[in-house]
């Protein structure tokens, strides 16, 4: 497992287009960590890395996914908070996207069964002023 801590907001922003440096297609990012730590402003920061700062990124609550066209990559990303039901999860694309795009998964749970073994899980926690990230594949 990899750790980082960052102290604020701005850290948090810079190690999220950092790591945005390395995803390439077909990825699976599962971003854990409780309501309000960050999981959504992570997100749209790799998302804004990728695709343009000037690039609206609303978050998925009600939607569910989101998509994004990047250099011929595409980019989804889901947020799984309100899935009641795994069957779901192959009616809004997720299988698809992991197969074939970067995909940015919050609130993975529901989805443990269809996530690859190399998915790279974020667990990002308070820590102090800032945040603590740690990253396990």
């Amino acid at each position: 497992m990899k750790t980082y801590i960052t102290k604020n907001i701005n850290e948090t922003r810079d190690w999220a287009r950092n790591f945005a440096k390395t995803l390439h297609a077909p990825v699976t990012i599962a971003l854990h960590g409780d309501l309000g730590v960050g999981k959504s402003e992570i997100a749209r920061t790799i998302i804004q890395s990728l695709c343009g700062a000037d690039t609206v990124v609303p978050s998925p609550t009600f939607t569910i996914v989101q998509s994004y066209e990047s250099g011929g990559n595409k980019i989804s990303h889901f947020d799984l908070y309100r899935v009641v039901d795994a069957s779901e999860l192959v009616e809004i694309g997720l299988v698809h996207a992991i197969q074939n795009d970067i995909t940015l998964i919050e609130w993975p749970d529901i989805a443990k069964d269809f996530l690859p073994h190399d998915t790279l899980h974020v667990y990002i926690s308070e820590f102090q002023d800032g945040r603590k990230i740690e990253i396990a594949d």
